[in-house]
């Protein structure tokens, strides 16, 4: 048996599970991983995708009793239905806009040099939302209204550009919108279970001519890896914001994209991008 694919499969798994809910780009990191590792084929690009939900199972698993208790307070308890509320509302626009320029957006933009591009910019709007005056108006998830929730969908949707980051561009939104580090980090976790799990399905639907059962080794790897590494980084996360801000990411963000330029421009890697 190859276990070359298994390694591929492990290696992007804990990729997608350390990168999906820090604001460095998760889809960024999976096309360069994907790129070096020679898996960026219509079935890796597949892959990619739908190993996002053992990252999002991590999210489901770790807020378990916060789900359980929504789900029980949805008939009567305004706080649950409200919580629920706020995800549909943030959900819309990145799924609109995804359906209508998802396509396009995929043909140009997943390719290694736009994304190390927008790893750049990126980087900057951090810095800038950072060394701005913080006032914070939100300090938890629940306070979160409905136009606030709007605000924080439109944020998410700029993550349609990949390399963006659809947990940074969530959060930074919400330091920007008066939440709390904590309230906008939590809340672009909540977010991605609706968000991830839609397009998974969705493209797992799409694409469901390139699912064989030879591959059921590689999902599996790649589900476990995904899963079990978000945990690990959910809980990390959590504990850092309580005594940091996210500067470390907005230079880590710069200077990987500096790298991948680089090695473009100078041939040392062979990324996909012409």
């Amino acid at each position: 048996m190859d276990i070359y694919p298994l390694f591929q499969a492990l290696i992007l798994g804990v990729v997608e599970g350390l990168t999906e809910f820090l604001p460095i780009s998760s889809t960024g990191h999976l096309i360069l991983a994907s790129d070096l590792l020679d898996f960026n084929d219509e079935r890796g690009k597949l892959f990619a995708i739908v190993i996002q939900s053992g990252a999002i199972l991590a999210i489901i698993w770790e807020y378990r009793q916060r789900f359980a208790s929504v789900l029980r307070g949805l008939p009567d308890d305004p706080v649950s239905r409200r919580f629920v509320i706020n995800l549909a509302i943030a959900f819309t626009p990145l799924a609109v806009l995804g359906l209508l320029f998802g396509k396009a957006i995929k043909a140009h933009l997943f390719q290694p040099v736009p994304v190390a591009i927008a790893f750049i910019v990126g980087a900057f709007i951090i810095l800038w939302a950072e060394r701005r005056e913080h006032k914070i108006t939100i300090h938890s998830v629940d306070e979160i209204g409905p136009l606030d929730a709007l605000k924080l969908g439109f944020a998410q949707a700029v993550a349609l550009i990949p390399g963006t980051s659809r947990s940074g561009s969530t959060i930074i939104g919400g330091l920007f919108f008066g939440l709390s580090r904590k309230a906008a980090t939590e809340f672009s976790f909540f977010l991605a279970v609706p968000i991830i799990g839609a397009a998974t399905l969705y493209q797992l639907w799409q694409e469901r001519h390139l699912l064989v059962m030879d591959d059921l080794g590689i999902w599996v790897v790649g589900f476990v890896s995904a899963f079990v590494s978000a945990v690990l980084c959910v809980r990390w996360l959590l504990r850092y914001i309580s005594t940091h801000d996210f500067t470390i990411f907005a230079w880590y963000r710069i200077a990987f994209g500096i790298i991948v330029l680089l090695t473009w421009q100078f041939g040392l890697v062979n990324w996909s991008n012409p």
